[in-house]
């Protein structure tokens, strides 16, 4: 048995994608099969068929989510290395290969604290200069901010750092007065100024933060694999003290590696490019990967916003290979403070996602690739057939004497367990790993606080879940009057979200669960709370969760707890050691009315 796993292992590329393919299909199909059943009490209507399909709908990430869940387990609990498994030049030895390669380290700022990007920065540079190779390097600062005062400060400060490295590591300073393309053009400035004059590119967001190890790691491999066009690296958060960024990144912390090593497995060269701590052969991605504005006067037209996996489908379809390397000690980010500016950034996202549509069908792009393309897609399309759910849900079961004249209870409680299995897959590979490995247990701060922090966190999840989908259908509700976003500065630093802000926000949010609550009270009690579970109680509370999440005592209540701890806590790195960013620091905390 273990020798027919090992050769499913190491199977080729082709192989692999045929039997995930089957996993995937012969899942679904069971998986619609059993809500057919549970909806079929009293035959099959037309409202069946519609939660059936709605419901189809949300499906595509919970199956393969499971079964990269599952093959990123059994990646992690074998005995080689998942990243030499992944990647046989990314095996470990002792020494690396001499560097060679011009290695130009981009950062991309717009309207950003220059203290936070000058200490980052400022860290990565000693950081490599105790390595002695730094003469293969270069630091460029692309900036796009267009608020004078803050540029004035981007000015001085970045000036200053280039004075302090002057004759050991250059940096070089630029901001363009006006940001066309959004970062992708920032970017492309850049390839057309000085990109003939590097092999390589190290992006890097205003949130980044890597160490000259894993910089260093990954240009030995891209040193080693000519064909590799794009290496990703694994990307996880900075310890930090607001409540809201601990327990969302340490839900990803759990859940975004056994995903990544199973996805890895199957997608193979035709991997994901998430836009920043990921190193870029320079040439190809100059040549092949630029992204022409979209014409016309549609919500969607104008510069893409997404511009990532999109590159890494260009780059892939001009021969090169795009690949992710899952370790968590190369690099960090910031994650949002607050559930505010989670939601706002995520809007982003889904706009420029959707932008997607008009790439899928592009001559010369691998299956994976469009795959992955109608993936990112499905994502954002299944949060409105959640809500659609939810809604038609509700009203049907108050329409009726008692539930068991809607859904079968037998096939129902099946239904409802294997959909939250495959919810929450990823994380609980995670979780199998981390409990199996006592260097992994101490590095979350034990097993007990390891375990709190999991319940913690699930419930975090469950809440945050139904609020992004109400978020989600509001925002494609709006690109259909053409209300649109653009590429706005972040708010990093730990501020208080005000009660008046947060019912601004999220009114629809608790509107919404205050209609399918009031509803069910009334004419269905016994189904209240099933509906709780999955989406009317983060629907009800997203206003006090905005709130509390934002305080700085709450914050600093679960890091004294060991509550969402990360081992770069448990035995700080030295390079998060160093510099004193804003963020962590909740004393700076300010009310956001």
């Amino acid at each position: 048995m273990v020798g027919r796993v090992q050769s499913l292992i190491d199977a080729p590329v082709g192989v692999r994608r045929l039997v995930f393919l089957g996993l995937v299909a012969s899942t679904e199909a069971g998986l619609l099969a059993l809500a057919a059943l549970t909806l079929s009490v009293l035959g099959f209507a037309l409202g069946d068929l519609t939660m059936l399909v709605l419901f189809a709908l949300t499906t595509p990430w919970l199956v393969v989510g499971f079964w990269n869940a599952a093959i990123g387990l059994l990646l992690m609990s074998g005995k080689r290395d998942p990243s030499e498994v992944l990647i046989p030049e990314a095996a470990r030895r002792r020494e690396l290969a001499s560097i060679t390669a011009s290695t130009a380290i981009l950062m991309c700022v717009r309207n950003e604290s220059s203290e936070r990007v000058v200490g980052n920065l400022d860290t990565m540079i000693a950081d490599l200069l105790a390595t002695r190779q730094a003469a293969h390097f270069h630091v460029y600062i692309l900036s796009d901010t267009n608020l004078a005062e803050v540029a004035a400060a981007e000015q001085q400060a970045f000036d200053d750092l280039s004075r302090k490295w002057a004759g050991r590591l250059p940096v070089t300073y630029r901001r363009r007065a006006v940001n066309t393309g959004f970062k992708a053009g920032n970017i492309g400035d850049f390839l057309n100024r000085w990109g003939d004059r590097h092999e390589l590119m190290v992006t890097l967001d205003a949130d980044s933060l890597m160490t000259a190890a894993g910089i260093l790691r990954l240009v030995d491999i891209m040193q080693r694999r000519p064909s590799l066009g794009i290496l990703q690296s694994l990307v996880i958060g900075m310890p930090t003290t607001s409540a809201f960024a601990r327990l969302f990144q340490f839900g990803m912390r759990l859940g975004l590696r056994s995903w990544t090593i199973g996805s890895a497995w199957w997608q193979a060269d035709c991997g994901p490019y998430w836009g920043h701590n990921a190193i870029i052969r320079v040439a190809p991605f100059k040549q092949h990967c630029a992204l022409p504005p979209l014409v016309g006067k549609g919500m969607l037209s104008g510069h893409i916003l997404s511009h990532d996996q999109l590159e890494a489908a260009l780059m892939r379809r001009a021969g090169y290979e795009v690949r992710v390397l899952p370790e968590e000690d190369l690099g960090w980010e910031e994650n949002p403070p607050t559930l505010i500016e989670f939601l706002r950034r995520d809007q982003r996202w889904l706009q420029g996602t959707l932008q997607y549509v008009f790439f899928i069908g592009l001559p010369g792009l691998k299956p994976v690739s469009r795959i992955q393309l109608l993936f990112a897609l499905l994502m954002f399309a299944g949060s409105p057939a959640w809500i659609g759910l939810g809604l038609l849900g509700t009203f049907t079961l108050a329409s009726v004497p008692n539930p068991a004249a809607l859904i079968d209870p037998r096939y129902g409680t099946a239904l409802l367990t294997v959909v939250l299995v495959m919810w929450f897959a990823p994380k609980v590979a995670t979780v199998i790993d981390v409990l199996s490995r006592s260097s992994l247990r101490q590095g979350f701060g034990g097993a007990w606080r390891f375990i709190a922090s999991v319940l913690a966190e699930t419930i975090f999840s469950l809440l945050l879940s139904p609020i992004m989908w109400v978020c989600h259908t509001m925002s494609l509700l709006g690109l259909l009057v053409g209300r649109v976003v653009g590429w706005s500065g972040q708010m990093r630093d730990d501020h208080i979200v005000g009660w008046r802000t947060a019912v601004g926000k999220l009114w629809p949010q608790t509107l919404l669960g205050g209609v399918i609550v009031t509803a069910l009270a009334l004419w269905q009690p016994v189904a209240l709370p099933h509906m709780l579970v999955l989406m009317a109680a983060g629907l009800v509370l997203a206003v006090p969760l905005c709130v509390v999440t934002s305080w700085p005592s709450v914050g600093l209540a679960l890091k004294a707890l060991g509550i969402g701890r990360l081992p770069e806590e448990t035995a700080p790195p030295a390079a998060l050691s160093r510099p004193v960013s804003p963020l962590s620091k909740a004393s700076d905390a300010v009310s956001a009315d």
